[in-house]
This record gives structure tokens, sequence and C-alpha cells, in this order.
């Protein structure tokens, strides 16, 4: 006889235990319904709260003919050494569903290795989702170091500074910037990198065998501004002087050229890992980020870059 479940149990494991039948024994929905002695209804609720609560994480494991023709496309195009490009959802706007997923996916084949690695992270709202993915694992031989402080400007933490989940995620050491994201000038951020702790921190960071970066733009609603780290009238001399994008802080021109001037001088991030060094991989989609996007492969200030088929396809459309 089957064994019902106990409707007072805890109804997270009832979901993760339906889920594992499903996606990991393979079982199905009548299958599961019959093992746990509930309806195939309950049983197909349960399925569906294993993935919504995080219980479960589903990742597409074939190769998309078209993706893996694009991506070897860009690969030549921008002489990169890592492409990879995911299917687009033409109804969704989101500018992290399907990248979360094959970033961590990356991110964990790193993480993987046997031999140690020192890993440095950037910040932002797609390497949050990725990070978020990540499947728990001992990872305590590799170092991660982040790249950008985590001190948002009313000394709270930086929301989206990832450095803490992936530690507690996969054991690595961890080795945060214990510094605000943006100092008040260029005379503070000297003061604070010639900290010896600090200054140690942005010397494992620039050995750093891979880089994991977000991307953001410069238009009206760009992360640096919205999240409280540049002023509106900051983000308009950025705008007058070129800047079509940011990587950890660092604004940069259609060019791909880092932008000369104050707002500049004030980031206490650590500078971006040479890519003839280290493996740099951007992690960026959708329309917005498009400009900054051509830059940074133009200027080859990435050698990597994880990104959606219509991303992938305005990019080889560029002249």
């Amino acid at each position: 006889m089957a064994p019902r479940l106990d409707p007072s149990g805890n109804r997270l494991d009832d979901a993760a235990r339906a889920g594992w039948l499903y996606y990991v024994a393979g079982n199905t929905q009548e299958e599961i319904a019959a093992k746990l002695g509930i309806s195939r209804q309950s049983a197909q609720r349960l399925v569906s709260l294993s993935v919504s609560e995080g219980l479960i994480k589903v990742r597409l494991d074939h190769p998309i003919g078209r993706c893996m023709d694009l991506a070897s496309r860009l690969k030549t195009k921008f002489a990169l050494d890592l492409v990879e490009v995911v299917p687009s959802d033409p109804t969704s706007t989101s500018t992290t569903i399907g990248l979360a997923e094959a970033a961590a996916a990356e991110i964990e084949r790193w993480l993987k290795r046997v031999d140690p690695i020192v890993m440095a992270i950037g910040t932002g709202r797609t390497l949050k989702a990725a990070v978020e993915q990540l499947m728990p694992m001992d990872a305590s031989r590799h170092k991660v170091v982040s790249l950008t402080g985590n001190i948002s400007p009313d000394g709270s933490a930086a929301y989206y500074n990832v450095i803490f989940n992936i530690a507690d995620t996969v054991k690595a050491r961890s080795f945060p910037m214990p510094l605000p994201v943006m100092a008040s000038s260029a005379r503070e951020r000297e003061l604070l990198h010639a900290q010896p702790m600090i200054r140690e921190t942005l010397q494992l960071a620039a050995q750093a065998h891979v880089t994991f970066v977000g991307l953001g733009d410069i238009g009206p609603e760009a992360p640096l501004f919205v999240d409280g780290f540049i002023t509106e009238a900051e983000l308009e001399a950025l705008q007058k002087a070129g800047a079509v994008g940011e990587i950890c802080g660092w604004s940069f021109d259609a060019d791909g050229r880092w932008i000369d001037g104050p707002i500049n001088e004030r980031v206490a991030s650590a500078p971006i890992p040479s890519p003839e060094r280290s493996q740099i991989v951007a992690i960026a989609m959708g329309s917005r980020k498009l400009p900054g996007m051509r830059a940074v492969l133009h200027r080859r200030l990435v050698n990597g870059i994880i990104t959606d088929e219509t991303s992938a396809e305005r990019l080889l459309d560029t002249a």
C-alpha cells in the first residue's frame, strides 16, 4: 500500500519528494500519485511547487542547433574564447531568464575543477540571479573574490553584491571588498586602496583565472542611478561624455574606452582583470545593453559572453 503523505507535515518536504520523483527518478505524475498516495492533481501541484520554490533547478541540457551556430559565429567574429547563447523568449521582458541558468552552469564548471582557482565576481541583477541557481557543493579549495565594494551610499549592504551568497552555496573561501561601491572622492579611493587588507584583495582579484561580470546600461534606468550610487546630474554627465555601459561601476563609451572624469575616478572597484591573463565572461542580454555589449566585444574588454539568441543576432548584424 502506498504511504500517504502526512497532511500535517511540511509541504515543502512533500514538494521536494515529488520533484525528485519526477525530475530525477523519471516518474510520471500518475506514478508519483500512486507512490505518495495522493491524487494526480495533487502530484502535479507538488511538482510545480518544487520548481517555483527553487527546490528543483531545471536546466535545458540540449545543444539547440541555432544557438550553437550563433555562438560559433560570435566566437569567430569577435575572437572570443567562450560563447554561450541561450534561446530567447519573444514574449518575455526579463533580462535574466535563461541567462542566469546558463551562467550558473558555467560558474559550476569552474568550481568543479580539481586544481585550485581564483574566481573574481562582479555584481548586478543578472549575476545575483545566476548565483541563486547554483547547486550546493564543496568548493573549499577555490577562492572567490569580489571586484566591487559591498557598501551602499546609505551604509547598508549592497543588495546585488553576491560574494556572500556564492560563498554560502559552494563553500569556497570568499574575499569581499569591504569598501563603498563609490568613494566620495578620488583621494578617498586612493586612501582606501592603500590599506593593507584592501591592497591584498586587489592583488588577489588581479590574479583571477576566471572573472564573471554583469553589464549595466547608462540609460534612464541605469542600475548605478536606480540603486543610488550616482545622482541624476552625474548620470547626465556620463551620458554627455558618451557612456553606453558600465562594468562594476566603471563606465565606458561606444568604442569601449573608459570614461575620463570624476565619476570613474571615484569607483572603488578593483580593475577588471586583463583578458590576456584571465577568462573574462560578460553576462548580458536585451536591447538596453546592446550598445555596451558591442563596445566591450569590439574593444575586447572581455573574451567571453553569455547572451540570448536575439542579442546574438543583433551583435552579428553590427557592421
